[in-house]
């Protein structure tokens, strides 16, 4: 008998929480809204930490070692969707039909400015760019990959 009663009121309370209030319930969320104010978050925390004058203090054993470490964080991080040749086609931007510059393009505004290129891969941009510094890429990281779009990918070695 008491397993009976406390089934119906187990059965009764589950059901009055399903019977609540609608005006109890969150507003329906626009995902693109959200997803613009989490990228503007993010550039906006990733331009906080940003510390150009860390730069300053990398050192590579040669060019040569900056420019095969650029390579593979290229390869590993960039291309997805900038592509291999810098263009903008890569698989990400293709199949999530994102705007990506071609970077090799004469006229990218940040060709020649290997700080403007740093500072742009760590704060990310806020329509799809993500903040590199706030996902895994190191100064170190960001330097040898800066290095390796101006001088090797834009100009060819």
């Amino acid at each position: 008998m008491n397993r009976i009663l406390a089934g119906i009121v187990v059965a009764l309370l589950c059901g009055i929480g399903g019977c609540q209030d609608s005006r109890d319930e969150a507003p329906p969320v626009d995902r693109e809204e959200a997803l613009r104010a989490a990228r503007a978050d993010s550039v906006a925390r990733a331009t906080e930490m940003y510390d150009a004058a860390v730069f300053d203090t990398i050192t590579w054993e040669t060019e040569n070692a900056r420019w095969e470490r650029g390579g593979v964080v290229w390869s590993f991080t960039c291309q997805r969707c900038h592509g291999s040749d810098g263009k903008g086609h890569g698989p990400d931007a293709t199949n999530f039909d994102m705007a990506v510059p071609d970077i090799t393009a004469a006229d990218w505004p940040y060709a020649g400015d290997i700080p403007a290129i740093r500072e742009r891969i760590f704060v990310g941009h806020d329509s799809e760019m993500p903040s590199m510094g706030l996902i895994g890429l190191t100064y170190r990281d960001v330097d040898a990959s800066a290095h390796y779009i101006d001088d090797l990918l834009r100009t060819g070695p």
